[in-house]
């Protein structure tokens, strides 16, 4: 780990003054340690920001608001997450361990970095790690990489398992710097690498998310995460999805679906929720909307398998929610 400069900014206006270019936020820093050890990130400054007032969980009108530095645990085990949201829950318990959640923050969460082997390591060649280095991905090894979203310079899986859940509910991120404050849907919030994998999200430097919103629709009541991984703890998703579904009788009168583990970025399959939408709750129906799920995927040579197993996992989560009638 290469030296870096410790700060303690005493309030959310300091730490916007002191963040600058070469400076990164420490709150749980189960990720961003990490990177620094591997001198995979090697900011020159971190702000100590777990102090700072960014906690909180509520509905305001119709709308829940969490605060970006609650902890993963917190807001999985929080009564009205639970009982009103529970797809957000789900996602948050399947993460990671008990550890890292009792560390790790929502914004953590939210800007963790890939976990692609070949950016981790840096005696390799990584576009988001060393931009027009190439990527070694696409025709080495790639079990665990994208489907969905990828291009020649990047085929890097987005890691995280609440961002699905939450883009699933149309939430937004807010951010906050010297400039002001704005709001930025999550789906927005997350770049498609194209030809500059090293942007991976539209936050500037020296930007700070302090809270996420999530719309408080009465049927995320009815919603569910599945994740589909090679051990049943402390594992990437192969494949995962976020569900919520509006169910009128046995009708399905709407649906929201994303996926993850599969795409470069949180994937919305809105073609998946077009082909629910006014049609029954039951098995054939799930089957002809998730035959959808996979359209303009790009398998490489080890992750062929990825396609169908989206498409049973859209299936799985349907029959689980939606039943088998």
């Amino acid at each position: 780990m290469r030296p870096f400069a410790f700060e303690t900014p005493a309030s959310l206006d300091e730490a916007l003054r002191r963040a600058g270019d070469d400076t990164q936020f420490l709150a749980g820093g189960t990720t961003l340690v990490d990177l620094m050890k591997l001198e995979v990130m090697t900011p020159s400054r971190l702000l100590d920001i777990g102090r700072l007032p960014l906690r909180g969980i509520r509905v305001h009108g119709h709308t829940l608001h969490i605060g970006a530095g609650e902890r993963m645990s917190d807001v999985a085990g929080h009564d009205l997450v639970v009982r009103s949201f529970p797809v957000i829950a789900e996602a948050l318990r399947l993460s990671a361990s008990p550890q890292v959640r009792n560390m790790a923050t929502i914004g953590g969460n939210l800007l963790q970095r890939t976990r692609c082997g070949y950016f981790r390591d840096t005696a390799t060649p990584c576009n988001k790690r060393d931009p027009g280095s190439g990527c070694p991905a696409i025709h080495g090894e790639n079990r665990t990489h994208a489907i969905l979203g990828t291009s020649d310079d990047c085929a890097a899986t987005h890691p995280s398992d609440l961002a699905v859940a939450l883009v699933a509910l149309d939430a937004s991120v807010h951010l906050a710097s010297r400039d002001g404050t704005r709001r930025v849907r999550l789906a927005d919030f997350y770049h498609l690498p194209g030809r500059t994998p090293h942007v991976e999200h539209d936050r500037s430097p020296g930007e700070l998310m302090t809270a996420v919103t999530v719309p408080a629709l009465p049927w995320a009541r009815r919603s569910t995460y599945v994740k589909v991984r090679d051990r049943s703890s402390y594992e990437f998703a192969l494949t995962s999805v976020a569900l919520a579904l509006d169910l009128h009788g046995g009708t399905i009168r709407a649906a929201r679906v994303a996926a993850g583990g599969v795409a470069t970025r949180p994937w919305r399959l809105s073609a998946v929720e077009r082909a629910l939408t006014g049609r029954p709750a039951r098995l054939e129906t799930y089957e002809v909307a998730a035959a959808h799920a996979a359209e303009g995927a790009r398998p490489l040579t080890h992750n062929g398998f990825k396609p169908e197993l989206l498409r049973r996992t859209v299936v799985r989560a349907l029959a689980e929610l939606g039943g088998r009638a």
